[in-house]
């Protein structure tokens, strides 16, 4: 299955993309995400917790950005993982670019998702699954503006091309400290539950508008 989303960054596009690939620093900015190894400058492990509907699921894997492009600022990643309880497993090509926007930069990902096992079962509705993904991404992006208005001293909007960009880090090998624990709490189940059935009553209110 394949979704579109996007989000937000209070930072002009070239500091915004600097910050996007300190992967170590927007990590514990992923609700329910949790880095444990850096491999690599383009290779990393983790594990993340969601619920698809009434299911708990943790995907321990790995991502590798298999190509980035400063000029244009766009990049390609890949992510594997599976259930730690053997539920199955998740496949994910997702692809990002950033554009300038009136409160700094606007990030388009797209994602290409298969999931496996038992895991394909609990995440059949693709509805579902993208408004896991949307709202992933709505408290992703939450998080990373209170980071960068944070360590940045300023106040949203004003102030965002004064943001310093975030200096390199130099990649490790050994595992990273765990995140602290509200970083790895699953996606609320019922909040998402609530927003699948408030989509599909809109979409057939929607329908039947059109049809009178």
């Amino acid at each position: 299955m394949e979704f579109d989303n996007s989000f937000e960054v209070p930072l002009p596009p070239a500091q915004a993309w600097t910050l996007l690939m300190d992967v170590e620093r927007i990590a514990p900015c992923m609700p329910g995400a949790k880095l444990t190894e850096v491999v690599d400058a383009k290779t990393y492990k983790g594990n993340i917790a969601v619920r698809l509907g009434p299911v708990a699921l943790t995907f321990a894997g790995t991502v590798v950005f298999e190509a980035l492009d400063e000029a244009s600022r766009t990049a390609r990643l890949r992510a594997q993982g599976t259930d730690a309880k053997g539920r199955g497993g998740a496949h994910a090509v997702s692809t990002f670019r950033l554009e300038p926007s009136t409160d700094g930069s606007r990030v388009f990902v797209h994602t290409d998702l298969s999931l496996s096992g038992a895991v394909a079962q609990y995440g059949r509705g693709v509805g579902m699954v993208q408004s896991t993904a949307a709202q992933l991404m709505k408290q992703f992006a939450t998080a990373l503006r209170a980071q960068v208005i944070e360590r940045a001293g300023m106040e949203p909007p004003a102030g965002a091309a004064e943001a310093a960009a975030p200096a390199p880090r130099a990649p490790v090998t050994a595992p990273l400290p765990h995140a602290p624990s509200a970083a790895a709490r699953p996606i609320s189940g019922l909040s998402l539950l609530a927003r699948v059935i408030w989509e599909a009553i809109v979409r057939r209110f929607t329908r039947r508008s059109e049809r009178g």
